[in-house]
């Protein structure tokens, strides 16, 4: 197993963490405990140290389960990261009710690496009118939090107001080979490297939009390293950024275990050549966008309700990632019916203020008819 060593912070976890929110699941939605433990076993005995969950994953269940499997192992032996989730913390005092629930959760006396969940404009807001981070340095100085940081969903000019806030222990950003120019991305990347922030990695795979790509995108992967996976590629392009200290990767399968442990127990970087071929995969993959809409909102509301950035971004990550299963379940569960591309009646207001002059109409037509296609596999 590959281990990269925090200089500033003296320790050195696994480059690959097991990401505790997509566990195998029953029937009935619930953790597949017999399962989701091997799994967790198999990881941990092949030299995985870096455990991540947080509060709200799998409903509540995701830290209860962690902190019965894991007692059976010398609490020394692995790095534990939790989060507290900011959107249920309205006073201080809430902060430090979920913060000692998390600990009985658990069953541990401190969290290796703590994390002010998911922060973006709003919530890191709410820290600073809280008192939050006073507070966690007191926890820190008490010994129950080793490392202090946070996890970041936002645009690159507020994930820069926090990084420069404090000297940050560390803090985890959303990064991929295809999104190098949303939310941190690179331009934040480059501000760890400058502020000496070292890096835990979320969503190296895109929640798995780069695991399953179309076969003519994946052509130069395929030719260059045939018996390697696809996800691979992602997991080794960002391991390779040398101030990427973690890369999580949410696993649901052992199958996806045995994967990344093949992936990162002989860690190779890539080579030059290789990081050519993948931004050779990156530029296919953007070219497949079916319009250009960035998602601004300058079109919204719709009169009748049809959310239009959102279909379009559906729309999009189908054509661009051939992830067909993802697109049903976002657009037949997640968006309300009266949400939908097919809502359109055609009024044109949308496009008298679009920035991007994309055919709104046309395209919502188009997006409507290519998504319903899928409604037969999507209900069966």
């Amino acid at each position: 197993m590959e281990y990269r060593n925090f200089e500033k912070l003296g320790v050195s976890p696994s480059l690959l963490g097991f990401g505790c929110m997509r566990f195998p699941l029953n029937e009935d939605g619930s953790i597949c405990e017999p399962e989701a433990e091997k799994m967790l076993d198999t990881a941990i005995g092949a030299g995985v140290t870096y455990i991540d969950t947080a509060y709200p994953y799998h409903n509540g269940d995701s830290e209860p389960f962690l902190g019965h499997v894991l007692k059976k192992y010398n609490r020394k032996d692995f790095f534990l990261a939790t989060k507290l989730p900011i959107w249920n913390v309205k006073t201080l005092e809430d902060a430090k009710r979920l913060f000692q629930e998390q600990l009985d959760r658990l069953q541990v006396d401190y969290v290796d690496f703590y994390l002010l969940h998911c922060l973006d404009k709003e919530k890191w807001q709410t820290v600073l009118d809280l008192g939050l981070i006073p507070y966690f340095e007191e926890m820190k100085a008490q010994g129950k939090i080793r490392y202090f940081g946070f996890s970041f969903h936002d645009e690159y000019e507020v994930f820069e107001t926090i990084a420069t806030y404090r000297p940050w222990d560390f803090c985890q950003i959303q990064y991929n080979y295809v999104d190098t120019d949303i939310q941190a991305g690179d331009r934040g990347y480059a501000l760890t490297e400058k502020l000496n922030i070292p890096l835990v990695i979320m969503e190296p795979v895109k929640g798995g939009s780069l695991a399953q790509l179309p076969e003519d995108v994946t052509v130069p992967f395929t030719e260059a390293r045939p018996n390697s996976s696809i996800s691979s590629w992602a997991l080794r392009w960002v391991a390779s950024k040398p101030n990427v200290k973690v890369v999580l990767s949410g696993m649901s399968t052992m199958e996806q275990v045995e994967d990344n442990l093949h992936t990162f127990g002989n860690f190779e970087p890539l080579s030059q050549e290789e990081a050519a071929l993948v931004s050779q995969v990156a530029d296919a993959i953007k070219k497949r966008t079916k319009n250009g809409c960035t998602g601004c909102a300058y079109c919204m509301p719709c009169p009748f309700g049809v959310d239009i950035p959102r279909n379009f971004r559906i729309w999009n990550d189908l054509s661009m990632y051939g992830n067909k299963e993802k697109a049903k379940h976002s657009f037949f569960q997640e968006l309300d019916v009266s949400a939908r591309a097919d809502q359109c009646q055609k009024c044109g207001k949308c496009e008298t203020v679009c920035p991007q002059s994309i055919s709104i109409r046309e395209n919502l037509e188009t997006a409507a008819r290519e998504l319903n296609a899928l409604k037969e596999v999507a209900h069966s």
